[in-house]
């Protein structure tokens, strides 16, 4: 079950980071994240998904520029990758603030970082294609941007 996450999702979400701290860098002390993840929440931009009481992943969309719009952070917990959680995420997230015709970009994993086979098949699986290399990642990883074009609807 996808929801928009509320102020009480927020440990939810600092269990999230921590999970994936190695990859992105620091984020559960760093009070930019936590700045990042409130205003979401404040602007109902920030997603979870749940089943039951257990928190499988989250995402974070960025501030509606249309025509182009942004995953600002999207993550799986370890027990529940594969099972469809960052489809539903990404699915409702599209359903509910992006007006097509449109842009999604989100900046992944590069080539060579570790975690890059997987992120970055998901987003091709999700219509994604790479784009431009970006900056190196907090932790010193490469980073890539990856598009998808969301055409207006006949």
């Amino acid at each position: 079950m996808v929801t928009i996450a509320r102020q009480q999702d927020i440990p939810a979400f600092l269990a999230l980071a921590a999970e994936v701290e190695h990859w992105f860098g620091p984020m559960v002390d760093e009070p930019n994240f936590h700045d990042a993840l409130e205003n979401n929440i404040r602007r109902g931009t920030a997603l979870i998904a749940s089943s039951g009481s257990n928190v499988l992943g989250g995402l974070l969309f960025g501030i509606r520029r249309a025509p182009t719009y942004h995953v600002r952070w999207l993550v799986v917990s370890e027990p529940a990758r594969g099972r469809g959680v960052g489809r539903a995420l990404l699915t409702d997230a599209l359903r509910r603030f992006v007006q097509p015709p449109a842009a999604i970009e989100v900046i992944t994993f590069g080539l060579g970082h570790p975690a890059a086979p997987a992120a970055r098949a998901f987003y091709e699986r999700l219509g994604f294609t790479p784009a431009e290399v970006d900056a190196l990642g907090p932790e010193g990883g490469p980073r890539q941007a990856f598009r998808r074009t969301v055409p207006l609807e006949r």
